[in-house]
């Protein structure tokens, strides 16, 4: 491959976690040794809405990106909890309202990857950047790594290189590869549907709303303001719903109404038509809730894993997209502390990260932002109820939150102590 090294950095998957690594690394002064790999030809402006908490904020802001994802996001000043009667249970000042230095942003995945390729690109230049490979095999010896593609064309290409990082995803070959007998993810009876779609601002017109317990679930935010010139906002909304098959594991899989919308049909509070906002939107998304149990081991030698690859967990709190940035982070900083070494660094970065994810994992798969109103509903019984500290107190319901905040690293004593 032109340009190629056997001192490169190699980072198989150019999402949102390979993208910030090779920022970062850049920033650090590897750019030259960068190279990202990505299986598609093109990336596009697909899926959906993502939450960045201001943990990830951070980073992002010091790779000098912060005024581009500003343009094209919104930066919510609230959080909300509803019952599935609408009925309002708790809410809370969000990101800079909640005395943090850096927004909270809401915004489509399409506009983030957007940024961060351009950014790469612009600052490391077009060979750090490689689309349409396919990764199919890596393999080690005690001082170098080699990763094998293959191209569109059926053409096979091999990467040389003195570390390599698998940012390959939930499916991710290099994972495969360190740990063969692992099998696939695991199902919990969960699957999600998601969509954007143009909506009258609702409530404060910069909040977040979680709707519902944890067995049928909305989250709706937006992502861009005045999207149509007419001060209709592009709005992002998620649902979660008990299911007993799982839906086919793509991103970008479509979706049939009839398999969800039952559940939502009557959500139509004075404050937002869920059921409408759901009938308004084209394409509808579906991905099953999965994750992984937390490995043992991310680190052989000179191999490591990032993000989804290294941690899989539910898509919940913003947190998939955050914890791959705070990887990426840690990672760049390691190396960067230990350039004669790198071995050790992906070692001394896994020691980092690794338990901080764990509980990330456990957390998302036990007790989610939305145990909040799933307490209500149980101490209700689900029904109406004309005063709520008959049932649950304020302070309770904060300090549910701000444990799951605390897990997360997104509250507001533990982003002003990050490194």
């Amino acid at each position: 491959m032109p340009g190629s090294s056997a001192n490169d950095i190699v980072i198989v998957g150019g999402g949102i976690g390979g993208l910030t690594l090779a920022l970062s690394l850049e920033a650090a002064g590897f750019g030259d040794r960068v190279r990202v790999f990505d299986v598609v030809p093109e990336f596009k402006p697909v899926g959906g809405g993502i939450n960045l908490g201001p943990h990830a904020i951070r980073v992002l802001s010091g790779l000098g990106l912060l005024d581009e994802l500003l343009a094209v996001s919104r930066q919510p000043s609230d959080y909300a909890f509803f019952t599935k009667n609408g009925q309002l249970v708790y809410r809370e000042p969000w990101g800079k309202a909640a005395g943090h230095e850096w927004p909270h942003i809401s915004i489509h995945r399409g506009e983030l990857h957007r940024i961060l390729s351009g950014a790469l690109m612009a600052r490391a230049g077009a060979d750090s950047l490689h689309m349409g490979h396919r990764c199919v095999a890596v393999s080690q010896d005690a001082g170098s790594v080699t990763a094998t593609f293959e191209r569109d064309g059926g053409d096979s290409v091999i990467q040389k290189g003195t570390i390599l990082i698998g940012c390959d995803g939930v499916h991710s070959l290099v994972r495969r590869t360190l740990h063969p007998h692992e099998g696939p993810p695991r199902y919990h009876g969960i699957n999600l549907w998601r969509g954007v779609a143009i909506h009258k601002p609702f409530l404060t017109g910069n909040s977040i709303a979680r709707i519902g317990a944890m067995r049928a679930t909305m989250i709706i935010y937006p992502i861009r303001d005045n999207i149509d010139g007419a001060g209709n906002q592009l709005v992002n909304w998620v649902a979660e719903v008990d299911s007993e098959h799982a839906a086919v594991a793509d991103w970008n899989a479509e979706a049939r109404l009839e398999d969800f919308y039952p559940v939502y049909e009557n959500w139509n509070f004075d404050w937002i038509d869920v059921a409408a906002l759901i009938r308004s939107t084209h394409p509808i998304l579906s991905y099953p809730m999965v994750d992984r149990d937390p490995l043992e081991r991310w680190t052989f030698d000179r191999i490591t894993l990032l993000g989804d690859a290294a941690h899989p967990m539910f898509p919940r709190g913003g947190n998939g997209a955050a914890q791959s940035i705070l990887d990426a982070s840690a990672l760049a900083r390691h190396v960067a502390g230990s350039p004669s070494d790198l071995p050790a660094a992906l070692q001394s970065y896994e020691d980092e990260r690794r338990p901080a994810t764990e509980r990330v994992v456990l957390q998302n798969r036990t007790a989610p932002p939305n145990i909040i109103v799933d307490t209500v509903e149980q101490r209700t019984g689900g029904k109406r109820f004309d005063k709520l500290e008959d049932f649950i107190t304020q302070k309770e319901l904060r300090e549910i939150f701000e444990s799951y905040q605390k897990t997360a690293g997104y509250h507001v004593d533990i982003v002003k102590n990050q490194r």
